[in-house]
């Protein structure tokens, strides 16, 4: 297994365990399944696992699992506070020691703030006496390092990395997206401020393996490399040092065999720009299925009226190159959750963005088309439920 280094020097697996999709009985975790693969991974080298609060059952099955196999002093565990479902100062606590009760633990190594998407909602934690919380949860140990996990632009990125003495940052960022959401550009300012990244959704959910337009699989089929899908994208992220962890939602033994061969094969510096074009004759591939021609690069932003103008066009290609699901899910997260929305229909059609679009998209028709394609009656249902919950 080959390493990288925390803030602090520590070895960190360059493979995680995502621990949110496990093997199930029924409605329940296959709890002797998880086992056997995540001692597969553990025996492999793999000492970084992730989960979170709100993952139905994760918590309690993987400190079951370190339990059994004794190891939790050998591995690292990260967990997330979902801070949109805090109302009050002591909600922090009573979610944070049932988390410790439910892995089996006194300590987490590695807790974020989940989904935390612009400094508005960290000021809000702020509110509830979030720092000092954390202050004092690190004195005495029962938090090692502190961190969020982030779904937004790459702007809003750049400002929560300032806003606070961070530790590490997760964010989602795949050969797809290295020009969406926090992106290359939020990766490499974190690197320059000395924040370790872990990535998630590095196969978008498994969509960069499973949903690929034919185009794109026979790209992968016909590389002398044979290399699959999978393997691509996780190499084009190792092949990056700012790069300290990926995350992968592992749930077979075949998975994990791949992944871990993968990730000792993978060093910085193994792609040079013939691999970087192939991946982006892939992102071609994919790109022809998509409705609007965006490239994420930002020019037309800021919007005056604070519409989120690249993660609108993301969502809405993801909508017909994924399916619904995945389009309105990447909306949700990058619109919606956050103090102040940034849908297209705060779009009052000034044209400001027009002028600085280097595609020439008319920017305003197409946000229209976002409105009429995701802010229909689900969506309307949907942001009630975060309003409500959120107390936004």
């Amino acid at each position: 297994m080959q390493y990288r280094k925390d803030k602090y020097g520590n070895d960190i697996s360059i493979l995680g365990y995502g621990c949110m999709r496990f093997g199930r009985k029924g409605a329940s975790i296959d709890i002797d399944k998880a086992t056997s693969e995540i001692k597969a991974a553990y025996d492999a080298g793999v000492n970084y696992y992730d989960t979170a609060y709100i993952y139905p059952g994760s918590e309690a099955a993987i400190g079951e699992i370190f339990s059994r196999l004794d190891i939790r002093d050998k591995i690292h565990i990260a967990t997330k506070l979902p801070h949109y479902l805090v109302k009050k100062a002591g909600t922090i606590d009573k979610m944070f020691n049932e988390e410790l009760k439910r892995l089996k633990t006194d300590y987490i190594d590695f807790y974020l703030m989940h989904m935390i998407n612009d400094v508005k909602s960290w000021e809000r934690m702020k509110g509830f006496g979030v720092d000092k919380w954390i202050e004092e949860r690190k004195a005495e140990g029962s938090i090692r390092q502190i961190g969020f996990s982030y779904h937004g632009d790459a702007e809003n990125f750049c400002e929560l990395i300032d806003a606070y003495d961070w530790d590490f940052a997760m964010i989602q960022y795949n050969y797809m997206d290295e020009n969406t959401q926090a992106g290359r550009k939020g990766l490499e300012y974190a690197a320059s401020k000395g924040i370790p990244i872990v990535i998630m959704e590095p196969l978008r959910g498994g969509k960069l393996v499973n949903n690929l337009p034919k185009e794109a699989k026979d790209l992968f089929d016909n590389h002398p490399a044979g290399l699959s899908p999978a393997q691509w994208a996780f190499k084009w992220l190792w092949n990056q040092p700012q790069v300290m962890c990926v995350l992968s939602g592992m749930n077979s033994m075949e998975m994990v065999e791949e992944n871990v061969t993968t990730a000792n094969d993978s060093v910085v510096g193994m792609f040079g720009e013939e691999e970087n074009q192939f991946l982006r004759d892939v992102s071609t591939a994919i790109n022809a299925k998509l409705k609007v021609g965006c490239t994420g690069c930002g020019y037309c932003m800021p919007c005056p009226k604070g519409v989120d103008i690249p993660a609108c066009f993301h969502a809405y290609n993801m909508k017909y190159a994924e399916g619904f699901i995945s389009g309105m899910r990447h909306y949700m997260q990058s619109t919606t959750f956050r103090k102040t929305p940034t849908i297209a229909s705060n779009c009052i059609g000034c044209g400001a963005c027009e002028k600085h679009c280097p595609q020439a998209i008319p920017i305003r028709d197409e946000l229209k088309n976002v409105q009429k394609s995701l802010e229909g009656p689900i969506y309307t249902i949907a942001s009630k439920v975060v309003k409500t919950v959120m107390k936004y």
